[in-house]
């Protein structure tokens, strides 16, 4: 007959015996750990890294021969962190894709907890997002957005494909675990209403008109920035941030994530010493902690996704 534990525990003679005992239970003594489960400050685990749109684009029209959005619940290369062992995130808690839709092409509907939006790069008038019936433009410049557990699938009834950059909080997401998705019963959401002016839409005309008339950010670290208001997304953060020519900001360090993509413009983006030269479409991402500064060519507009709002809602928020 065996033993119970705690009369084995009862009769240990020593750490190692103590140690061996408790393991068998589940348990582990807290000050044995083989790895400190606090520390100093943030371990910097994310990499910095850039993309390039030009590559991407190029990967995506290959993937326009090969593949079509009937075989693929969306047609998009992932922008995956170099970070050893890393498979999916760009950040600990967002991934940003590359997506494109071909002329006379829709891509499914569907829903998810996850946040979702995304910037247009490359679109002529007949591109659009169907947001819960809604069919939304989607020019170049323009951020739309699919909050959670919204319908949203896409179509392109123009000439010529549609390029645009999505971004999601699915890492964290799939963290906490709370994941749901749906395909949209019938494949693609009905057309109920085609509204000029959306509040999951931001267009091009009127950030750049808010850029022209906002002055520089007093801190020095983002520019000329207009923040884009969208309180449907509870987790994510988004801002546009005008960069004059020569125009340097100042280093920022802070346990946000942020994703900046380029609206217009190139520059020079430096995150913890690595140095990204950067171009229309392009992206590069400043993981939590790591500082990072921008130097603009000419000038440039860059687009700001961050998790800064769900820290500062958790306390953990802190700059530098």
């Amino acid at each position: 007959m065996t033993t119970r534990l705690a009369d084995r525990l009862a009769h240990a003679s020593s750490l190692d015996a103590l140690y061996s005992l408790v393991r068998d239970g589940g348990l582990m003594p807290g000050w044995n750990k083989p790895t400190p489960s606090l520390w100093a400050a943030p371990r910097k685990t994310f990499a910095p890294a850039h993309w390039r749109y030009a590559e991407a684009k190029a990967a995506l029209c290959a993937a326009g021969r090969l593949i079509t959005t009937d075989d693929a619940e969306r047609r998009n290369m992932v922008l995956i962190n170099p970070m050893e062992g890393n498979g999916y995130g760009t950040t600990r808690t967002l991934v940003s894709a590359y997506q494109m839709i071909l002329p006379g092409e829709r891509a499914r509907s569907h829903r998810h907890v996850p946040n979702a939006l995304r910037l247009v790069l490359d679109a002529e008038p007949g591109a659009y997002t169907v947001v819960d019936g809604e069919r939304l433009a989607m020019l170049p410049g323009d951020v739309v957005l699919t909050p959670s557990w919204c319908w949203h699938g896409h179509g392109n009834d123009s000439g010529a494909a549609a390029y645009w950059l999505d971004y999601l909080d699915v890492p964290l997401v799939q963290a906490l675990e709370p994941m749901f998705f749906e395909p949209y019963p019938g494949d693609f959401q009905p057309i109920t209403a085609t509204p000029e002016r959306s509040p999951f839409v931001f267009s091009w005309r009127d950030t750049e008109a808010a850029l022209d008339r906002t002055p520089a950010d007093p801190s020095g670290r983002f520019g000329c920035q207009v923040a884009l208001p969208a309180p449907s997304l509870k987790t994510i953060g988004l801002s546009m941030m005008g960069l004059e020519a020569g125009g340097r900001t100042k280093p920022v360090q802070t346990t946000a994530n942020n994703i900046y993509s380029v609206v217009r413009g190139r520059g020079e983006t430096v995150v913890d010493g690595e140095r990204f030269e950067w171009s229309r479409g392009d992206v590069v991402v400043a993981p939590g902690w790591r500082p990072h500064e921008h130097h603009a060519a000419e000038e440039s507009v860059l687009f700001r996704v961050t998790d800064a709002p769900l820290l500062d809602a958790l306390g953990f928020l802190r700059s530098v």
